[in-house]
């Protein structure tokens, strides 16, 4: 029977914000036993190291780093890393450009730092403090303000940014001198500037140049450059310069390997999967990623940014944009844990060795191919099994990489030469050129030699494998066994293979595998789904690892009705990565025929299912799972079909949960209705019919609900909220040039000529919805609260505010929507009155807010006001940008979440996941 050898495992190395005296109970673990490491977090190791009192030993921490990566990687990368700079150009290994919002974290900021230092390299740190300055300036009576983006900075203005950027600087410093890092703050003499627009912006400067001097006497001297982003001017004005500028010109001039910007978000993000992008290559993707509709405004200036600064640096130069506790493995592993984007090379692909240059694959095949350099095989025998059928050429244009596939009409490609060079291993133009291949065939064998230095990187790209005769064969696409031998047989017959792969035998078994193979960044910005096992060294995969719990991980189906819109397109990449879930129908009448797109599992073909076919498959127990993605007032009759189909069951299964995206069912009561975060969650894992929440009405609960005790039912809060144009829906659009038939937004982001559109501005539906389910939380007496908020006692009048919460519908929102040109994320700006004889302050909501999701994994609470670009991508709900009223009678909170995930597909998710008996959000990245 053959053993089907899963490629790439993965897993989720996390390291939570820790103090030094937490770390110290730690120390001890350095002297354990390696299956005791085993379950210790690297990052705590390593750490821990870096706190050990005594000596200190380089090569500890380089066999900790083991424990994040391969001893072939960590190796590969401290060698690069370290032949990247020379004595007299020695700030040539990275440029780390720190966020204001990370040095809140400083101890872990310091922490990863010291860590590079104490391996012998010398990063230049430059951080910025924007946080940290509108909290000052706003304290001291100043509103902050800006034109297109750029702070405008008057003197009193820079005055306080030059105070705040020194005591951030001196904050770091110390921080790192105290883990016995030596670092030297470099506050002025880096950067000369001229004015930008002295009329427009004031005292914001261009930089015109950069001295880089004082950073390399600084890392001469042994001394890390903590470097600000404050510039000069000839005549000796301080002026004030965005920080990310500033990284970008310092790279520019000391052209290291690596410029990284740590942020709290780690990375970019899919517009409309709410994926992490693991790796863009410019060359290849750039053009077509900006014509994507979700890369918009921040995200687009900052690839923008980014292209123009890599086409100034060697192709050898990649930035990398990740959170300061990943750092180690982000620079050590060939997994990482952000966005790496770099330039790359443009692929190519030919159908003849003409159209490439017979010359150059001639070298190459000479060069690489290990049975030419065996003798086994000559460069003439290669080119001529070459014509026996047609084949494709696939490579780069520098020709790290050459692949040659053999595809004769009817069978199954082989992938006959895969010939890489050194620098296209290192610098994973292998993935690159991989991925292009698997675009072009959805089946494909290769072999390669069982000795083979890469044979990881084989093994994490096959669905399954064995070993013979000093070979192994690989495959994808294939999973049942007698498919694949049935595949084999032919080939052989034909010639296509060697004679020595039959019968199919099982893989080497894991234990005999010389080396474990660690993860390699994919090559497209569309990640393939990951496998289900998991290991402590696979590759980035966007499935949360679930929390020790009795959480099931049996496999279930789940069939979608309606798939064409947004939503059901952000549903069909979530199962794709769902370690659990398998989509196995999908029904679209206008696609009825057609392959579903983005969906790597398994191949699936869209259907026009019945009422007559649910009701058979209900039967029957075919699914585990109906997700309804239909318009409001459509899906009665297949609600009705499953019941039916569940009522004469023969399949002795559960009754098939039913997931509702319309409003159709939020206010019945036999439906249970699904936002985790606000209500029974035991009920939701013990119901079978679900009810999703509207995107809006999800935000308004969440926003509001902290506040109900001390809210003035008689003047109920207003809401009012701005959605990205995809939350209105789509539209039929004209058929591509296939005939497919295509959507189009219904509110198309030109008509709105950049600006907003408020719509239905009484009697939204999610009025109604937040009203009701708001209301089913307050209790017959709300002057018995007790929440404590920082020692604010609750005192209400009698019997008024009991009558209206008496009355049925006590709590009635106000709710104005608008719809911007955006793509995707709705901000919710709620303004609400407090009862008679309450006052709070922003410090008193704020511990409302953090008491009340504090245990909440979806939930994120910012220290300042949530931006779309905190909202757009992710997967949870969004806090922050709190202000009352001087006369404490009223506050204003702001909270979002994308509408197509948490305000859709992420939500049924989250109840998909709980009434199946998984983790709420396994398949959820957070």
């Amino acid at each position: 029977m053959l053993a089907l050898r899963r490629a790439t495992l993965r897993t989720n190395l996390c390291l939570r914000t820790t103090s030094r005296s937490s770390l110290r109970p730690s120390l001890r673990l350095l002297t354990t036993s390696s299956a005791q490491t085993d379950r210790v977090s690297p990052h705590l190791l390593i750490f821990g190291a870096l706190l050990t009192p005594g000596p200190f030993r380089q090569d500890t921490i380089t066999r900790l780093l083991y424990s994040i990566g391969t001893k072939r990687e960590v190796e590969r990368y401290l060698r690069i890393f370290s032949a990247s700079s020379h004595p007299s150009q020695p700030a040539k290994f990275a440029v780390i450009k720190v966020g204001g919002a990370v040095l809140e974290q400083l101890d872990e900021l310091a922490l990863s730092l010291s860590f590079l230092y104490r391996v012998g390299l010398y990063p230049v740190v430059l951080h910025g403090a924007g946080p940290q300055l509108n909290e000052i300036i706003e304290s001291e009576g100043v509103t902050p303000d800006y034109i297109d983006g750029i702070r405008i900075t008057d003197p009193r203005t820079l005055n306080i940014a030059r105070r705040v950027f020194l005591e951030e600087n001196l904050k770091l410093v110390t921080a790192l001198e105290k883990l016995g890092t030596r670092a030297r703050p470099i506050t002025s003499g880096v950067f000369t500037a001229d004015y930008l627009d002295k009329d427009k912006y004031g005292l914001v400067g261009k930089i015109t140049r950069v001295d880089k001097r004082p950073l390399e006497a600084s890392i001469r001297a042994g001394a890390l450059p903590i470097l600000t982003s404050l510039a000069e001017s000839t005549e000796g004005q301080i002026l004030n310069v965005n920080a990310d500028i500033a990284a970008g010109e310092l790279a520019k001039e000391l052209e290291p390997l690596k410029i990284v910007y740590l942020n709290e978000k780690g990375g970019l993000f899919h517009g409309v999967t709410g994926d992490r992008l693991d790796v863009i290559n410019l060359d290849e993707e750039y053009n077509s990623l900006m014509k994507e509709p979700w890369v918009k405004y921040g995200t687009k200036l900052k690839l923008r940014e980014i292209k123009e600064l890599l086409d100034h640096l060697p192709r050898t130069s990649s930035v990398a944009i990740i959170r300061a506790d990943s750092l180690q493995k982000e620079l050590f592993t060939d997994s990482g844990d952000g966005t790496l984007i770099r330039r790359g090379y443009k692929l190519f692909k030919h159908p003849s060795i003409e159209a490439v240059g017979p010359d150059r694959i001639r070298q190459v095949i000479h060069d690489r191919d290990p049975e030419v350099q065996h003798g086994t095989q000559s460069v003439s025998g290669v080119l001529s099994d070459l014509k026996k059928t047609p084949y494709t050429i696939y490579g780069d244009e520098p020709f790290d990489v050459v692949a040659i596939v053999s595809h004769p009409p009817g069978e199954v490609p082989v992938m006959t030469k895969f010939l890489p060079s050194r620098s296209g291993v290192l610098n994973s133009v292998t993935d690159n050129v991989f991925n292009s291949i698997k675009k072009d065939h959805r089946k494909l064998f290769w072999t390669a030699p069982a000795d083979d230095e890469n044979r990881a990187w084989h093994f994490e790209r096959a669905d399954g494998s064995f070993t013979r005769a000093g070979k192994s064969l690989f495959w994808y696409g294939i999973q049942d066994v007698n498919e694949v031998e049935k595949v084999v047989k032919e080939m052989e017959e034909k010639g296509r293979i060697e004679r020595s792969y039959l019968p199919v035998g099982p893989s080497v078994p894991p234990h005999r595998r010389p080396d474990p193979p660690s993860g390699v960044r994919p090559f497209s910005t569309y990640s393939r789904a990951p496998p289900q096992e998991i290991s402590h060294r696979g590759t980035r995969g966007y499935a949360t690892a679930a929390e020790a719990s009795s959480t099931g991980t049996e496999p279930k189906k789940v069939a979608l009705i309606g798939a064409r819109g947004y939503t059901g397109q952000a549903l069909i990449s979530l199962f794709d990565s769902h370690p659990h879930l398998s989509l196995s129908h999908v029904s679209s009448r206008q696609l009825v025929g057609r392959p579903l797109d983005g969906y790597t599992k398994s191949s699936i073909v869209y259907e026009d299912l019945t009422t007559a076919d649910v009701e058979a498959m209900e039967k029957e127990g075919a699914v585990d799972a109906w997700v309804m993605a239909l318009p409001n007032g459509v899906c009665k009759p297949f609600i009705d079909a499953i019941d039916k189909g569940a009522r004469g069951s023969i399949s002795g299964k559960r009754a098939g949960v039913v997931v509702d995206l319309s409003a159709d069912h939020r206010f019945e009561k036999e439906w249970t209705y699904g936002l985790p975060e606000l209500y029974s969650r035991t009920a939701l894992k013990l119901s079978t019919r679900i009810s999703n929440p509207g995107c809006y009405a999800t935000s308004m609960q969440l926003l509001l609900a902290p506040l109900l005790p001390y809210m003035d039912l008689r003047a109920p809060p207003t809401v009012f909220g701005v959605s990205g144009y995809s939350g209105a829906g789509t539209i039929a659009g004209q058929n591509d040039s296939d005939g497919r038939p295509t959507t189009a937004p219904k509110v198309p982001p030109d008509t709105l000529a950049g600006g907003i559109r408020p719509y239905s501005l009484t009697d939204h539906i999610h009025e109604r919805e937040a009203s009701v389910h708001l209301s089913s939380l307050l209790t017959s007496s709300p002057t018995s609260s007790s929440l404590p908020v920082s020692g604010l006692d609750v005192e209400t009048g009698p019997s008024a505010e009991d009558a209206i919460v008496n009355s049925g519908n006590p709590l009635q929102v106000a709710f104005i929507p608008v719809v911007a040109p955006w793509f995707s994320g709705i901000i919710s700006t709620a303004s609400v009155p407090l009862k008679d004889n309450v006052k709070l302050t922003a410090r008193d909501v704020k511990d409302l807010f953090e008491k009340k999701y504090e245990r909440e994994r979806g939930v994120k609470i910012l220290s300042k006001t949530p931006e779309i670009t905190d909202i757009m991508n992710q997967h949870g709900w969004v806090f922050g940008g709190v202000q009352a009223h001087s006369s404490g009678r009223r506050v204003v909170v702001v909270g979002g979440l994308d509408n197509l995930l948490k305000g859709a597909a992420t939500q049924c998710l989250q109840n998909l996941n709980l009434a199946l008996g998984y983790d709420e959000f396994c398949g959820i990245s957070l």
